[in-house]
């Protein structure tokens, strides 16, 4: 059960970086299904829906951290710093659409952020991280942070190892009183 716990997350990492570039429902989608795949194994070989249920807590940190990661990564490796200046902002309910000005003219494409505050402003200054290829969108250079991405998917994996190792163990004691009947609990 562990090493399918590490092939699902390192299986889920895989995918997202194939997919850079791609619609984020691909990735979220493929690691959301493989997740769903280790909470029903544990559920079925070791007969305890509670560990299968208790198996999706680790799961969002492994497919957030994939998911990000990726991208994240990118921007990190090969991303170009510019600093930058806000010179328009379309709003559409919580989505700002930030236009960007940089020391050789407007960038071509908008800086999106999702939600109720910003906290940017017309005529402030920031550093972004650009995609010279222009497959991952540009996105301000304090909040990309692949190590911290790989950080929550290394919990989400020991999470998985210890519940793995828990329901391991938990077979072992059943085994050892004798109770081989199918209880959930």
């Amino acid at each position: 059960m562990v090493l399918l716990g590490l092939a699902v997350a390192g299986l889920s990492v895989a995918v997202a970086y194939v997919t850079v570039g791609w619609p984020k429902a691909v990735p979220i989608s493929t690691g959301l299904a493989l997740c769903v795949v280790f909470a029903v194994a544990v559920g079925v070989l070791h007969r305890a829906a509670w560990l299968a249920f208790l198996s999706m807590v680790p799961a969002l940190f492994v497919l957030v951290g994939s998911v990000q990661l990726a991208p994240e990564a990118v921007l990190e490796e090969r991303g170009v710093r510019q600093q930058v200046t806000i010179v328009g902002v379309e709003v559409a309910g919580k989505r700002h659409a930030f236009t960007l000005r940089g020391d050789e003219g407007p960038l071509d494409e908008p800086m999106i952020y999702r939600g109720s505050n910003p906290g940017y402003r017309i005529g402030g200054t920031l550093v972004v991280l650009t995609d010279p290829d222009g497959v991952v969108a540009l996105r301000a250079a304090d909040r990309v942070d692949s190590r911290g991405r790989l950080v929550a998917l290394a919990f989400g994996a020991a999470g998985w190892a210890v519940i793995a190792l828990l329901a391991g163990w938990r077979g072992h004691v059943r085994r050892r009183e004798g109770r081989f009947e199918t209880l959930i609990i």
